[in-house]
């Protein structure tokens, strides 16, 4: 390690340590927070006595993200309305040239998963995230979080059957998901509801996430006529020089309304039997700054 300065080093692990950071937390700003934390760390420790610097990073990152998150629930702040995470942009085909690693990193990241993941201890949250988003071993794991590895793999347990339990049962096929969107907005769009019913389960459900900052249910809407005659009426409220496009966001499809090149809302679909499940739409201004802009 003697060859590569400090920053090389670091940079070279930066994604693993956000990946980390992000699927702790589920916010992007809190996750940017731990990583510059952990840089700062990493700068002032004698890196000559550091074997393995991938795992020392990683050990520093998690516990910067367990500090963080045991402040943000014990702050206990008000929300208003259903929480979701803060969305990223993902794209894990350039750099996981592994199909099945692809797959779990893209829903070790979903929105459904991370949802998921906010009813754990934040050590459980730990455990799942390094042990099933990255594969340690659980004697690293331990390592990093000073329990013995019998502790770690009865954590692992827990929260492993935790998630399963509770993650929704949804189709997963991009191709489907991105043509529904695709569907989706046009019917949404073009004002014309029944098209937009048709695309909808008779027990699809709206989740949304304003903060209070934004227009949006505070409550979670559930029933296809309900949720659709909301969305009708949105599309009816035009949008300042708005624009859309279909990246992928937290490992899947998702839609993006731009208003004036900034990102305004957006909406991830999940699918099951060909119609739409779940909305997920997002319009809190605070969690849409790690989207790019166009």
């Amino acid at each position: 390690m003697a060859s590569d300065t400090a920053t090389d080093v670091f940079e070279e692990h930066r994604p693993v340590l956000t990946g980390v950071a992000y699927r702790m937390l589920g916010r992007a700003a809190d996750a940017e927070d731990v990583v510059q934390d952990a840089w700062l760390r990493w700068t002032a420790q004698e890196r000559d006595d550091v074997a393995e610097p991938r795992g020392y990073l990683v050990r520093i990152t998690t516990r910067l993200a367990i500090d963080r998150l045991r402040q943000i629930r014990a702050r206990g702040e008000a929300y208003i309305g259903p929480w979701l995470p803060e969305p990223i942009a993902t794209d894990f085909g350039s750099t996981v040239p592994d199909t099945a690693e692809q797959a779990v990193l893209a829903e070790s990241v979903s929105l459904a998963v991370l949802v998921v993941l906010e009813s754990l201890s934040p050590l459980e949250r730990a455990v799942f995230v390094l042990r099933e988003a990255f594969g340690f071993p659980y004697g690293e794991i331990a390592t990093t979080l000073e329990r013995s590895e019998a502790a770690v793999r009865q954590l692992a347990g827990r929260a492993r059957r935790h998630v399963e339990e509770r993650k929704p049962r949804y189709d997963v096929d991009p191709g489907e998901r991105r043509d529904l969107t695709q569907r989706f907005l046009t019917a949404a769009a073009g004002g014309d509801l029944d098209a937009l019913l048709d695309l909808l389960a008779p027990d699809v459900r709206m989740i949304s996430d304003s903060g209070g900052k934004a227009k949006a249910p505070v409550r979670i809407l559930e029933g296809a006529d309900k949720v659709g005659r909301f969305l009708f009426a949105v599309a009816k409220q035009p949008i300042p020089a708005a624009d859309f496009t279909f990246p992928e966001i937290n490992g899947a499809p998702g839609l993006v309304v731009f208003s004036a090149g900034k990102p305004d809302t957006v909406f991830q679909l999940e699918i099951r039997g060909g119609r739409i499940q779940c909305i997920h739409l997002m319009r809190n201004p605070d969690k849409l700054g790690a989207l790019p802009t166009l």
